[in-house]
């Protein structure tokens, strides 16, 4: 199942969003893969964020990873979901508010994911937890919006209009599953689920933080 539409707000223009999806692909092809040192770099490495050689640069990765991505794949299923369901956040929070909101969900993914792999080598990338937080949000504020999803069951190819509520609700569980898993010695695989889990249930907890008391306030 892929969503490919959702019920957006009518004439208006997510600058942010556009933003940060712009942001995301320019590093990707312009940066990330000019050099094989940048993820390692630029990446959130959980044991150089948690040295007691303190770093200030591996301390400002929890911001640069958000912007990079393990590969092309990645990229697109990310912005794809950021483009469909960034766009009503942004409208219900207002264009500051909603960057800072993205870049809060995304620190609380990323820290539960590193408290729980706190000697890792490995560097996390994606805007993956981010998003997530997007979701979460669309999750509480937005649960009737009907979503568009393209299904493909064997040569069968077809468009259906489900809920949101069902569609991210689905998904969740998706992440949780595999977040156990992943706590398996041997399954742990490269997908960083706690960054999802993370993202999510910040998203679904502060978007009402967030939000400005008065409609007109959409640009604070």
């Amino acid at each position: 199942m892929i969503p490919i539409a959702d019920e957006s707000p009518r004439g208006y223009r997510p600058y942010v969003n556009y933003a940060l999806i712009t942001l995301n692909i320019l590093v990707y092809f312009f940066w990330q893969q000019h050099t094989q040192s940048f993820i390692y770099t630029y990446g959130l490495v959980p044991a150089k964020f948690f040295s007691l050689d303190y770093q200030p640069f591996a301390t400002f990765t929890i911001f640069t990873s958000m912007f990079m991505h393990g590969g092309l794949g990645h990229l697109f299923g990310n912005m794809l979901y950021l483009y469909i369901f960034g766009d009503n956040i942004e409208y219900t929070l207002g264009h500051g508010r909603y960057l800072l909101f993205y870049l809060t969900v995304g620190v609380a993914a990323a820290l539960l994911q590193t408290f729980l792999a706190p000697n890792s080598t490995i560097p996390m990338v994606g805007a993956s937890g981010a998003i997530s937080g997007v979701l979460g949000a669309y999750l509480l504020k937005f649960p009737r919006n009907r979503i568009s999803i393209l299904i493909f069951i064997f040569f069968f190819i077809d468009i259906i209009h489900v809920p949101a509520v069902f569609v991210l609700s689905l998904w969740f569980i998706f992440q949780l599953f595999n977040g156990w898993l992943s706590l398996i010695p041997g399954l742990q695989g490269g997908v960083a689920w706690f960054a999802h889990i993370g993202g999510f249930a910040a998203g679904f907890t502060l978007i009402k933080f967030f939000e400005p008391r008065k409609r007109w306030q959409v640009w604070l």
